[in-house]
Formats: C-alpha cells, structure tokens, sequence
C-alpha cells in the first residue's frame, strides 16, 4: 500500500486524537476561568498574557518546559502512526 494511502486512511483516528487534545485543552483552560451567570467565562489576565506569549513565540524560542509540553502531545499521535507505517 502506498504511503498516502496508508496516511490518508488515518484521518478519522488522527481526529479523535485530535478531539480529545482539543477536549483535554479545554477542560484546563475552563478548570482556570471563572464562569459568569450567563454561562460565559473570564480567563485570569495573567494567563491571556501567558498564552498570548506563546502563541507569538516560535517552537524553536521556547522555555524547555514549554517545548516539553508540545512534545508530549505529538507522543499522542506517534504509536498510531508507527503502527500505520510498520504495516
């Protein structure tokens, strides 16, 4: 089978991976706010300033913990995609 082929089949697997990284961000980033009586939430200044840091900052300009954080959410995806590619 075709390298493509194999990675093109994985889309919906890579997804749910994708889902609960997604899933998992969220519940911390809820876990920080503070909920309004309408159901809205306010996150902390500090951690806006914190996150919008990162968000300008490339990979490679990272604290080690903060490039540590990175590598473990790629760990989540490589034992699916050795699997694949082992085939």
């Amino acid at each position: 089978m075709a390298l493509d082929d194999i990675l093109d089949g994985l889309v919906d697997e890579l997804a749910s991976i994708e889902h609960e990284r997604w899933a998992h961000w969220q519940r911390y980033v809820h876990g920080q706010s503070f909920k309004q009586p309408d159901g809205s939430i306010v996150v902390p200044a500090n951690l806006v300033a914190k996150w919008e840091r990162q968000i300008a900052t490339p990979f490679s300009q990272l604290s080690d913990t903060e490039k540590d954080s990175d590598r473990e959410q790629v760990q989540k995806y490589l034992p699916l995609l050795k699997k694949a590619l082992r085939q």
